[in-house]
């Protein structure tokens, strides 16, 4: 399927889910977008600088840019998002995006019990020593060019083909997407929602489940530093692009036309009027 040839189909789809906000393609490339959005450029520091004492941690944060964070500025702009070595935003993109392995130990004890009288950690996992083995089993893919990029799928040109497709959605939504992703994979763990940021889970671990040979999809949006980048209520729905292609052409066969999925439609359209989004959604 190529992207541009199927707008009305991938539209009708979009539809027939409620969805009033085109889902993005994830690809890397070596040509940096036009008119997009980035974080700032800095040095990535690695972990040979960070053992020597070498790293400037000041200069490090001063452009902390959380890569949701980007995606949320690019979403309600309608407009691509990149990221690339030198344009990080945070040391966990970096990681979990290919640019930067093996992660520094600042992070290790950041996301978990932090550095007494140095910074208070996060307390996701609940030693260092747990997080040192959650980044080896991710063990991010190397990005395979410069630039790492989101953008609509209709900005796609027909050389262009995405990796990972994401949806930002709310559960009435997300519930079609995950009961069709076992409908064209025969697979009853064709979703998966492992731990992880908000970006490991639209990027690395869907990646990560292509890499080992299994067509999964990846629940997401849990992270609670991340959530303040979301809208309410919303939560996020990563797959690669062959289930997504496998999805588009066939819905119509599914579940997605049949009165049950009238009667969560309705509650689609409660959901966007008790959020005021059904009048700038017809309106755009």
């Amino acid at each position: 399927m190529t992207i541009p040839d199927d707008q009305a189909e991938i539209q009708a789809f979009c539809d027939i889910l409620g969805l009033s906000e085109e889902p993005l393609g994830l690809y890397y490339t070596a040509l940096e977008p036009e008119g997009g959005i980035s974080p700032q450029p800095a040095i990535l520091p690695t972990a040979e600088l960070e053992a020597a004492g070498q790293v400037d941690w000041e200069a490090t944060f001063a452009h902390f840019s959380c890569v949701i964070g980007v995606l949320w500025r690019a979403r309600k702009l309608n407009k691509p998002a990149y990221f690339a070595q030198h344009r990080f935003g945070c040391l966990g993109g970096a990681f979990y995006l290919g640019f930067l392995k093996p992660q520094l130990e600042w992070v290790v004890h950041y996301v978990s019990t932090g550095q007494p009288g140095v910074f208070e950690g996060e307390c996701y996992l609940d030693s260092p020593e747990a997080v040192r083995r959650f980044f080896k089993v991710l063990d991010p893919r190397p990005a395979p060019e410069q630039f790492c990029v989101f953008k609509q799928l209709s900005k796609f040109t027909p050389d262009e083909t995405p990796e990972v497709v994401i949806f930002f959605a709310r559960a009435e939504s997300i519930s079609g997407l995950n009961q069709l992703a076992t409908f064209v994979t025969n697979d009853f763990e064709a979703v998966q929602s492992p731990f992880g940021a908000g970006c490991s889970n639209i990027v690395t671990w869907p990646l990560k489940y292509s890499e080992r040979g299994q067509l999964k999809a990846v629940l997401g949006g849990w992270d609670p530093s991340d959530r303040k980048f979301l809208k309410p209520d919303e939560i996020t729905f990563a797959v690669p692009y062959e289930m997504f292609e496998r999805m588009v052409k066939r819905w119509r066969e599914s579940f997605l036309t049949k009165d049950a999925w009238k009667t969560v439609g309705k509650k689609i359209e409660l959901s966007r009027k008790a959020w005021k989004e059904l009048e700038k959604s017809d309106q755009g």
